[in-house]
């Protein structure tokens, strides 16, 4: 299995995500927390722009520096290479 498909963090967790960033949410680790029990936001962006090209961006808001996540707004979500646990979001793991 290739390193791109062996997230380190469990698959819905990435499905979660993709699910989230697909659907125009900008989404923080406390949300991923809360909805699914994720402890690994941070990561699952930083492999979807390093090894997907996905255009996630982040924004540090409040004094404690909080991460929230986003896709940029002008992301064409039918170019999106998605994940092999996020496929179900696209056809051909391309966005629908």
């Amino acid at each position: 299995m290739a390193q791109s498909d062996n997230f380190y963090s469990k698959s819905t967790s990435v499905f979660w995500a993709c699910k989230a960033f697909t659907d125009g949410r900008t989404i923080s680790h406390r949300e991923a927390m809360n909805e699914i029990g994720a402890w690994r936001l941070g990561a699952i962006a930083h492999r979807l722009r390093r090894e997907f090209g996905w255009p996630v961006e982040v924004e540090y808001r409040g004094s404690g520096k909080v991460a929230y996540y986003s896709l940029a707004p002008d992301t064409d979500k039918a170019n999106l290479r998605f994940p092999r646990s996020a496929k179900a979001l696209g056809n051909d793991g391309r966005a629908a």
